[in-house]
């Protein structure tokens, strides 16, 4: 029997550190990546297959976990011996996850409440980390979906790329907006809001960007402790050194995680890109 009643999962676009997924017991449903006819789950190498792809100029296109997928990881946690599970995803605007997960869900041998968390990458991650510790606090169903609600609503998200092309292509941004950045040779702040990227801000130089996404940063991070993550597509120095500020420039910071966009998000986004999600303890 498992420790605690209630199970999380979530999937592999909140790109969870492994050994913290494996720490908190989450399971983590991958999603796919499609370059030039084959297929590659998220994790593992696909990431690099998919930098190698967008630096010779391939297409990545991407796909959605299927309901059997979802069933099946419910199946087994029911199996062994959770009482029902809380399982959060990626931002439904951007993906089929969610709903692929609900028509799993109405299947499943045990209860489980599918949270679209409105949210990307460690957006969803923080939240089904603060679910799992629910759990294992001995929080029910409903507490445990409830803590994984606010602590998503609660995250903001910031993030600049070279170049929108990427984001164009997938529909995740409106043409007129990439033609805008290029043509005015200008970096956009993007960010998530209900669910959906926008662009917030756009500057002149990638310098200016990134100092702009870290003053965005800090400012969400002024009214109690925060937990953040950096994440970044082929650019782990600079990576490096947004943390590295962000931890002076924030005072009360909680958990700190550095990671590489995976090969979903990153087949959409782009080589170069830069974010930082701020998730403030609820």
């Amino acid at each position: 029997m498992p420790i605690r009643a209630i199970d999380v999962v979530t999937d592999s676009t909140a790109y969870l550190p492994a050994e913290r997924a494996r720490e908190l017991d989450i399971a983590v449903v991958p999603l796919t990546v499609m370059i030039g006819g084959e297929s590659y789950p998220e994790g593992g190498d696909s990431a690099e297959v998919v930098l190698a792809a967008l630096r010779s100029g391939a297409t990545a296109t991407t796909s959605q976990p299927s309901p059997e997928a979802f069933l099946e990881v419910y199946r087994n946690r029911a199996e062994l011996g959770f009482e029902g599970i809380v399982s959060v995803h990626l931002s439904s605007s951007l993906s089929g996850t969610y709903e692929a997960a609900l028509v799993a869900a109405a299947q499943s041998p045990i209860p489980v409440e599918v949270i679209d968390s409105r949210c990307v990458a460690m957006g969803l991650g923080f939240a089904a980390i603060s679910a799992a510790l629910a759990a294992d606090d001995g929080a029910g169903l409903d507490e445990v979906a409830e803590v994984a609600r606010l602590r998503a609503a609660a995250t903001r998200s910031f993030f600049t790329t070279p170049n929108l092309d990427q984001l164009r292509r997938s529909g995740r941004v409106s043409r007129g907006a990439s033609l805008l950045a290029n043509a005015l040779n200008v970096m956009p702040i993007l960010t998530i809001e209900n669910g959906e990227v926008v662009a917030l801000e756009k500057v002149r130089t990638k310098t200016r960007a990134l100092a702009r996404v870290e003053e965005l940063a800090a400012l969400c991070a002024q009214h109690g402790t925060v937990d953040i993550a950096v994440h970044h597509l082929g650019a782990p120095e600079l990576a490096d050194e947004v943390a590295e500020r962000l931890q002076k420039s924030i005072h009360r910071i909680g958990e700190v995680v550095m990671s590489e966009l995976g090969a979903v998000i990153g087949a959409h986004t782009g080589i170069g890109t830069l974010a930082v999600i701020v998730a403030p303890r609820i």
